[in-house]
């Protein structure tokens, strides 16, 4: 199923509940904006390559548009198009004073050199720039980007506007990052839990975990949920994957990850293959790599009693009739995952204001955030008798609705 098939699935369903009419829906699903540009690189060897890059600007109705840029072969508009309208969704879940963006290019940043990878987004921001800004539209990192991603971005960007530290996020904490922003999304995933496990009596160290992805969010969300004492029973990567049943030496396997860039080979457990993570016995499975990973093939194949998507759109609607119908609590991404987008925002406004927090009011602030959040999300759950997603999207749904017909036509 098409990301973008996914996506407007889950949004007519939640259309329904809250009574968006059909002007409105389409309205709500219309992209503000979509970019497509082409990129030549001249490579380190003096051939030429040609890459194409895309941002897509979903909506502005609550504030500048908002969401990553990922370096992936597999970028392309229908992903892209989803995943800018999954982050408009996000942010008003998270009520946020954004709107939702999305970009990338199509590359694998694995076969290009630091000073490709520069010479390329250096390009992309010269091709985007009059598009982009702090108070229009405001990247951040995503798969294959990070800080110095960011950094590139903001120093050229600065060429044409001027010294403007906020027209990404994400950034080195020299050039006006947040602390405690790399560690977001694994840390808001954290809090994210500890609301829905407490409404069940539960807490984290109640249950045993298996992580798809060992890359920013999976190894974040690895190390807090094992600080907590949650036992991380198997996780993988791209290129292996490694369980023990008595619970991985979670520090030992982040240290082995950073030397030998995979999981792979960890002697601390037994190798297993990549694609039975889903499948493992445990009590959480946590996916927090690709999107599309759970679908009406591997749903059944899970046994896992709860699911908490780290990753975007990690299951499809069919997959979602299946899990439920096999009692498996979900909780979504436009809720679960939002700690990343949230300490952006923090980041955002510490750059606007030009004075920076402390680690501790990051993390309590996120966790304020987490906890209104999951207040707003249960509460609409309970009142449409629906399950979190469906919840999740009738929130957001309420709150973009709201917003634009205040603003008008």
């Amino acid at each position: 199923m098409k990301a973008t098939e996914a996506t407007n699935r889950n949004f007519a369903r939640a259309a329904r509940l809250v009574g968006i009419d059909a002007a409105t829906e389409r309205q709500l699903t219309t992209p503000f904006r979509e970019i497509k540009v082409e990129l030549t690189l001249v490579r380190d060897d003096g051939s030429i390559a040609t890459f194409t890059g895309f941002r897509v600007q979903h909506d502005n109705a609550r504030g500048p548009m908002k969401g990553g840029i990922r370096y992936h072969p597999e970028v392309e508009p229908d992903e892209v198009n989803a995943l800018a309208s999954l982050m408009t969704w996000k942010t008003a879940v998270v009520n946020l004073p954004y709107g939702g963006g999305k970009g990338g290019i199509s590359c694998d940043p694995r076969q290009l050199s630091a000073a490709e990878q520069q010479r390329l987004t250096r390009q992309f921001t010269q091709k985007i720039h009059d598009c982009i800004g702090p108070q229009v539209d405001i990247p951040a990192p995503d798969m294959g980007t990070n800080a110095q991603t960011m950094a590139w971005i903001v120093d050229e960007y600065s060429k044409f506007h001027g010294w403007s530290p906020g027209v990404v996020t994400g950034k080195p904490v020299e050039l006006g990052g947040s602390l405690g922003r790399d560690a977001a999304t694994g840390r808001g995933l954290l809090y994210a839990a500890e609301c829905a496990f407490a409404d069940a009596g539960r807490k984290i160290s109640d249950f045993t975990y298996a992580i798809q992805g060992f890359g920013n969010v999976g190894s974040w969300a690895a190390r807090l949920f094992h600080e907590a004492g949650g036992k991380i029973v198997a996780v993988s990567d791209v290129d292996g994957a490694v369980r023990n049943p008595d619970g991985l030496d979670i520090p030992a396997l982040y240290a082995w990850s950073q030397q030998h860039r995979t999981v792979k080979g960890f002697p601390g457990g037994e190798a297993m293959p990549v694609d039975a993570l889903l499948g493992t016995r445990c009590d959480v499975l946590i996916p927090a790599a690709l999107g599309g990973v759970i679908t009406k093939t591997t749903a059944p194949e899970i046994q896992a009693s709860w699911i908490l998507e780290g990753a975007n759109h990690p299951s499809d609607p069919d997959a979602d009739e299946i899990l439920a119908r096999r009692g498996i609590h979900v909780l979504p991404d436009i809720y679960a995952n939002a700690g990343g987008v949230t300490v952006s925002y923090f980041e955002w406004v510490q750059n606007i204001q030009q004075f920076y927090w402390d680690e501790a009011r990051v993390n309590d602030e996120l966790r304020r955030v987490m906890q209104q959040s999951w207040t707003a999300l249960r509460d609409t759950a309970r009142k449409h008798a629906c399950d979190l997603r469906a919840a999740a999207f009738a929130l957001a749904l309420s709150r973009v609705m709201s917003a634009t017909r205040l603003r008008g036509v």
